[in-house]
């Protein structure tokens, strides 16, 4: 007995369709976890500092990318860096790992340096004596620039004017150097709100430049590419170079091999250019009146080896 689709109890069906689409959301979630959809093999790393390193970092062997970096989390005292590596990438159970500068900018990526025979163990944790952090610099300036907004200028000058007066008995070469330190402190202290303005610009500059990441690592990569490109033409140039040398000394030697005939030849040359100038309207009358007799002898040949004419004024033959 066949039960229609409309006849079933809504809440069941319901409750079933709400599981069903929730299944699939946390598959779709998960599906860089899932074997044939996010492959690859799970390893760790521990490191004494972070670096900048964050999830979603690139990991790289020779400057390929191999992988992501999945995690980074606190664990016992120190950075345990949790990365996927693709099935096909080898690296030996000795192999460190080591976090390196992407760009100028601050990015970066985990770098694998193969070491070992055989592969390393899937699940298996890098130690942090076959790890190294970069010195990060981006933070080091943030830092500097958070901590001299919060320097109390006066009381800084102030400290030191006292540490001077305490010293006047002093001998004359260290209490003109706190003389000067004083005097510096007082600058800075004079200049607090141009100092300021100057971190708040610099603040505003390294923002600017990191919305412009992509740009600079795009202009960056397009002048490589411009380079290497010269290179590769460097010995073409350098060939058209050495050609060119070559023939302006070939001219060189023939210039000074002919200069003695080319001097009565140029002579020549000029004497008949300044006939051919003084003629140069007998020239033209010759080529017109030449023109009808070029026309009519023209008309004359165009019959083949026989030519076809008419002499007048001549008497016939006389018939003896």
């Amino acid at each position: 007995m066949s039960t229609n689709f409309r006849d079933r109890n809504p809440v069941v069906i319901g409750a079933i369709s709400i599981a069903v689409i929730a299944a699939l959301m946390a598959a779709a979630f998960k599906a860089g976890d899932l074997p044939l959809i996010g492959g690859g093999d799970t390893y760790y790393a521990s490191f004494s500092e972070a670096g900048g390193l964050k999830a979603n970092d690139e990991v790289r062997i020779a400057g390929v990318r191999v992988g992501k970096v999945r995690d980074v989390s606190l664990h016992d005292g120190q950075v345990r860096v949790e990365f996927q590596v693709d099935g096909d990438a080898e690296f030996g159970p000795q192999s460190e790992a080591q976090i390196r500068v992407k760009t100028i900018l601050g990015a970066m990526y985990l770098a694998l340096v193969p070491s070992g025979s055989g592969q390393m163990e899937e699940g298996a944790t890098i130690p942090v004596e076959r790890t190294a952090s970069p010195y990060d610099v981006v933070d080091v300036f943030e830092g500097l620039a958070e901590r001299s907004e919060r320097i109390d200028t006066d009381q800084l000058a102030t400290a030191l004017d006292t540490v001077a007066t305490l010293t006047r008995n002093t001998p004359e070469e260290f209490q003109a150097a706190l003389k000067g330190v004083s005097a510096l402190s007082a600058n800075v202290a004079a200049r607090d709100a141009e100092l300021n303005t100057l971190l708040q610009n610099l603040q505003k500059v390294s923002r600017v430049l990191g919305d412009r990441r992509q740009d600079i690592v795009g202009l960056m990569e397009d002048g490589d590419r411009l380079f290497r490109a010269l290179i590769a033409r460097r010995e073409a140039v350098h060939d058209l170079l050495v050609s060119t040398s070559q023939l302006s000394q070939q001219l060189t030697g023939l210039v000074k091999d002919t200069r003695a005939d080319l001097k009565p030849a140029l002579d020549h040359l000029g004497n008949v250019v300044d006939m051919l100038n003084a003629n140069q309207e007998n020239l033209d009358a010759s080529l017109r009146l030449m023109a009808p007799f070029y026309r009519v002898f023209a008309n004359t040949l165009g019959n083949g080896p026989w030519f076809d004419t008419i002499v007048q004024n001549i008497p016939p033959n006389p018939d003896l």
